[in-house]
Formats: structure tokens, sequence, C-alpha cells
């Protein structure tokens, strides 16, 4: 098994057990259709929802490495999964806008971190895995691609739904259960990248494999 990925696989592991504890204590305090996770980050267990975000972010890094090393992922592929992996961290850092008080920078860069990273993984699991790049196919990739077009239809679908909602005047926040919708979205797009952690785990590094279509011109030249 690929080192990166083992390590990814157990960063990222850890960092979905400890968000989702955080949810299974919180159930009785917090509304799941309209609490989004990121609410975690504001309690006196803030530091914990931190440390999780943080972890998953470390585990994608380490996935996208081993992807990157087995020439697995290509440029943009590469690129996507990185700006996952820098949106979380933006996301783990700085809190949420604590709407008791008002607005503030953390909180807009929080929720940039969280759209970059939102739209990433999506276009990242489909570029990565999409079936007829690959001569060998594995349920993995299977996976990873299933996943990935349904986190692309779970971003079209909220998109649709915030314009409808700005037709009819109303705030985006409002016209759907954001925390549901949020928790749908972030079960989806976790669940693509394990199975691009596990695709990349269990692929062997081969340096005289040759280079992808996607690779760079000088790359395919020498």
């Amino acid at each position: 098994m690929h080192q990166p990925a083992r390590w990814g696989l157990g960063a990222a592991g850890a960092g979905v057990a400890v968000i989702l504890g955080l949810e299974l204590s919180s159930l009785d305090e917090m509304n799941p259709l309209r609490r989004t996770i990121s609410e975690h980050g504001l309690g006196p267990d803030g530091w914990l929802f931190g440390l999780g975000v943080g972890l998953l972010a470390a585990g994608s890094v380490a996935i996208g490495v081993s992807l990157a090393r087995k020439r697995l992922a290509g440029i943009f592929g590469t690129l996507a999964l990185m700006g996952w992996s820098v949106g979380l961290f933006l996301t783990a850092w700085f809190e949420k806008h604590d709407w008791s008080v008002g607005p503030s920078t953390s909180g807009s860069i929080h929720r940039v971190g969280s759209f970059v990273a939102f739209l990433c993984l999506p276009l990242a699991a489909v570029v990565i895995a999409r079936p007829w790049r690959h001569r060998e196919r594995s349920r993995a990739t299977l996976l990873a691609f299933g996943f990935g077009i349904c986190s692309v239809l779970w971003v079209v679908g909220i998109g649709a739904v915030m314009l409808v909602g700005a037709g009819n005047g109303l705030p985006w926040y409002r016209v759907m259960p954001l925390g549901l919708v949020e928790r749908g979205l972030a079960v989806t797009e976790v669940a693509a990248l394990l199975a691009l952690g596990v695709w990349a785990a269990a692929r062997r590094l081969n340096v005289a494999e040759p280079a992808r279509e996607d690779a760079p011109a000088e790359q395919l030249a020498g």
C-alpha cells in the first residue's frame, strides 16, 4: 500500500469520525435540518471541529500526492483536489459568522473556503476517476466517479434553488433546508474522496508507467 495514501485515508477517516462525534453529541441542541455543520465551530468544542476538518484536509492532500505520484490524477485533477484541501483548511482555521454579533472578516473567509471546497471536490472526483481515461477500471474508480457526479448534481441543484429564491426575493439560506442539504453534499463528497484514496492505495507505484494524455506536452515529448 502506498504510504501517502494510507496516511491520507487514516487522517481523513479520523477527521470524519471527529465531526460525526460532534454531530451525534449535539442532536438535542442543534437542528440538523437548518443549522450547518460549521456551527460546531462556534461552541465550546469549536477546536474539535477545527481539528476534524483539518485532519480531513491533511488526508486529502496526502491522497492527492499519492494520486499525482502514480500519474492517476493529471494536472487539473490534482489542482482541483488541492483546491478542496485549501478550502477545508480555511474553513477549519476561520470561524463562520456568528450572526448573534453580526458578520466578520473571519466569517467571510470561512464562507469563501467552504464554497471553494464544495466546488472543487466534485470537479476533482469526476476528472480524476472518469472511466474512459483509464485502461484499468475498478470498483473504487467507479464509486469515486459516481459520487463525483452526484456531488455535481447537488451543486447544480443548490444553485438552481438559489436562483429561483432570488427571483422571488427570498434570501438563499431560506429557500432550502440548508443544514440537511449541506450534510447531504458533504457526505457525498467525502465518499468520493475516500474512494479516490482507496484507489490510490490499491495501485502500485510504477515509475516506468507511461504518461497520461493530460500530462504536460514536454513530458509527452520526452
